[in-house]
């Protein structure tokens, strides 16, 4: 897997480079400003893109204009976003974006490594990678929304599983159940968001976009 890191502090870039590259990855490139991660991914073509939040001149969104600006300049760029607290506005910004590929994770998941790999692996494999936290803010959010009412607790716990990226299986071993009953709930929950079959987007996405973007416009 090929990487470009695009963060600000010095400290985290070089932990992530040398964390990383001890996993057999090769960092292709590092830098602390949008202008020269752009630079780097067009130079580099990656396969994912770590980029901060918050980075200079303003600190506030560059990171996620880079990371879409760099999505449209390459499709199927693997893009993982890192915040060091949960900015819902700037992840439904990002993951609105498309569909796959994505991922957006607090800081302090780095720290737990294997989690982190298995996110990065996921954005690379296309998949969707979306932190805990934000999730459950979504849900606490969005508690009025009529279609959210519609899903039981068992569903409301395999949606959030869903958008951390697990597949049925995990989810299941998580709650104790059968791959059935996974199957079951997912159907479930794809109907009660009225999320047809003939969509052509990834259901499993865009069941948690829909509340993403519902809990995006009540803030």
């Amino acid at each position: 897997m090929r990487i470009v890191i695009a963060e600000d502090d010095p400290l985290l870039r070089e932990g992530l480079a040398l964390l990383l590259r001890a996993e057999s990855l090769d960092v292709v490139a590092t830098t602390d400003n949008p202008q020269d991660a752009l630079a780097a991914i067009a130079e580099h073509e990656p396969d994912v893109a770590i980029l901060d939040v918050r980075m200079p001149p303003t600190h506030t969104d560059e990171g996620v204009r880079a990371a879409v600006e760099a999505r449209r300049r390459q499709p199927g760029l693997g893009v993982l976003v890192l915040s060091a607290y949960v900015e819902q506005t700037f992840a439904t910004e990002l993951l609105t974006g498309g569909v796959g590929g994505l991922g957006y994770l607090l800081k302090e998941r780095v720290g737990r490594v294997e989690e982190f790999l298995r996110a990065l692996w996921r954005v690379r494999e296309g998949g969707t990678a979306i932190d805990p936290e934000v999730v459950a803010q979504f849900f606490t959010r969005s508690h009025h929304d009529t279609r959210l009412e519609r899903l039981s607790p068992r569903e409301r716990e395999v949606l959030a599983l869903m958008a951390e990226g697990l597949g049925n299986s995990t989810i299941a071993e998580r709650l104790v159940v059968t791959d059935g009953a996974v199957h079951k709930h997912i159907r479930s929950i794809f109907a009660k968001l009225d999320l047809s079959p003939t969509d052509r987007v990834d259901r499993r996405v865009a069941a948690v976009l829909h509340y993403l973007e519902n809990a995006n416009r009540r803030v």
